[in-house]
């Protein structure tokens, strides 16, 4: 019964994940699009600081998109394992991308679709081969695993390394360096995952009938999920501003997968009653993924697809079989250039001494 039971708790939690997936992939190229028609109009844009789009309706329409994939992603972290719903996240880069080459025309060339392809196969590694979390129950256990040394470091150092980017790196280096504003809403996902989790263990005893309410930690973990979904909205909507939409999000996506699958392993201890396969195939899926994204974003300004790779191919076999062949193709051709060269000149001599022209002498 138990083991019918987990199934069903995975099946749904993975159609959540999934369709959490399409919903924030939509809401990027919505918000895009408020943010431009914003741009058009003259306002000041979000990535000076702006609020504007506050009263653009695509943008909310964009947030709204981003809360319904957010509510289901919180579903989802109730029903199944971080470590199984956070890779999953990669289906919103490919929707993203997807979508931004018709609705916002950016170009999308063949090595942005390799990438979201790879990216796509390194998710499926990652799933398939994920660490089981320690089951977690109730509030209680979820207080002591908290309150565990290491994850109170690691959380202060996210905190410390927010700050630091928020206050010194974003004034400066924001509006050039794309990883400015993506790492504060990454690491900050981190953290706001783990209030997810407990959020959703909170609302499964809830219903069960016990005293929720009355448990501080149920208020505590509301008040940083708060500040923390505030967070990443803000510096989110600033790099999606300044930066192109297709490399934002894959980006987000790896940095954001990092500092959770990071937070779960402290907070969870999974990787504890992991196989070595299991752990090779976690961190080959995951590196899969790394080459993705590497491949959508050092070569988005090459306009290369398949229709050029046929010339490509010929330009490469000629370069292949050799200079000689280049200089007897090069000397054949000065050959019958001098040859036709020769006979016009015959050719005009003669007309020249039939007309009795002295030019021809």
């Amino acid at each position: 019964m138990s083991q019918t039971r987990g199934r069903y708790d995975f099946c749904i939690g993975l159609v959540l994940a999934m369709s959490s997936s399409i919903f924030i992939g939509g809401s990027f190229i919505l918000k895009k699009k408020g943010l431009l028609r914003l741009a058009r109009k003259g306002s000041m844009r979000a990535g000076q600081g702006g609020h504007a789009y506050l009263k653009e309706w695509l943008w909310w329409a964009g947030l709204l998109s981003m809360g319904a994939g957010e509510v289901a992603n919180f579903a989802a972290y109730a029903f199944a394992p971080a470590t199984l719903v956070t890779p999953l996240g990669a289906l919103s880069v490919l929707v993203s991308a997807i979508l931004s080459s018709f609705f916002l025309n950016e170009k999308l060339n063949l090595h942005g679709k390799i990438g979201c392809l790879l990216s796509i196969l390194g998710s499926t590694v990652m799933v398939i081969h994920a660490p089981q979390e320690e089951e977690v129950e109730t509030l209680d256990e979820m207080s002591h695993k908290l309150g565990d040394p290491g994850f109170v470091v690691f959380a202060t150092l996210v905190v410390i390394v927010s700050l630091i980017l928020i206050c010194v790196v974003g004034p400066r280096h924001g509006q050039t360096n794309i990883l400015v504003y993506i790492t504060i809403c990454s690491v900050i996902g981190a953290l706001s995952v783990s209030c997810v989790k407990g959020l959703g263990i909170a609302i499964k005893e809830l219903f069960a009938g016990k005293p929720v309410l009355k448990h501080p930690l149920s208020w505590i973990l509301l008040l940083s999920l708060t500040v923390c979904v505030s967070t990443q909205i803000n510096y989110l909507n600033r790099a999606l501003d300044i930066f192109n939409t297709s490399i934002v999000t894959p980006i987000y996506y790896v940095i954001f997968t990092t500092s959770v699958l990071t937070c779960s392993a402290i907070l969870f201890k999974e990787w504890q009653h992991m196989a070595a396969d299991d752990i090779i195939g976690t961190f080959s899926g995951f590196l899969t993924i790394i080459v993705g994204i590497f491949l959508l974003h050092a070569f988005k300004d090459v306009n290369f697809s398949l229709s050029n790779l046929p010339l490509s191919l010929r330009k490469d076999d000629r370069a292949a079989n050799g200079t000689l062949l280049s200089t007897y193709d090069s000397f054949n051709d000065d050959e019958e250039s001098s040859a036709c060269l020769g006979e016009m000149q015959s050719t005009e001599s003669l007309s020249a001494r039939r007309n009795g022209s002295l030019s021809a002498f």
